[in-house]
């Protein structure tokens, strides 16, 4: 059972996505070196199009614990190759509650009922414990390791793949 849902976020989340895109609010395994973005485009184009998507994880009071987001990963130039890549960012203090993974699921049955796609997908550095956790907690089967595929902190990693597929339980 979830605590928590997911809402498109508004103009009025603008500052709020700002700041906890800061630095201190990614987290080691989502810090890249890069500044902070800058959602107001976002929020011009709109936060969920046919080509990405930022949903709000909030607890039921209101509370914002968070982002989810989604891009296209395709595998064959055909629009039915199109895979959903997910990508989440938790607060510090919304870390080790359980919320990631009922995050994720969320955002794949959001997903699968709002869009065509057939897959969804995630990637999690090998080293992030509770990030492989919250993937195969939201129903994420492990495919395999995509090995030294992301560069963070002057090296690079190995990730984790995970996929969810329609029909998935």
């Amino acid at each position: 059972m979830s605590n928590i849902e997911l809402r498109e976020p508004t103009a009025d989340d603008v500052e709020w996505l700002n700041a906890a895109d800061s630095l201190e609010g990614r987290g080691e395994f989502n810090d890249f070196g890069l500044p902070p973005g800058d959602h107001a485009r976002e929020a011009e184009e709109g936060f969920i199009t046919s080509s990405r998507g930022t949903l709000i994880i909030q607890a039921g009071d209101g509370t914002r614990l968070g982002s989810v987001s989604w891009r296209p990963s395709m595998y064959g130039p055909d629009e039915r190759s199109r895979a959903w890549q997910l990508g989440i960012a938790l607060l510090p203090e919304a870390r080790g509650h359980g919320y990631g993974g009922q995050a994720l699921r969320l955002c794949a049955d959001y997903l699968f009922e709002h869009t065509q796609v057939t897959r969804i997908e995630g990637q999690v550095d090998t080293e992030n414990r509770a990030g492989l956790r919250a993937m195969e907690k939201a129903g994420f089967r492990r495919e395999g390791v995509a090995r030294g595929a992301q560069f963070r902190h002057g090296a690079m990693h190995d990730l984790a793949v995970f996929s969810r597929v329609r029909g998935d339980p």
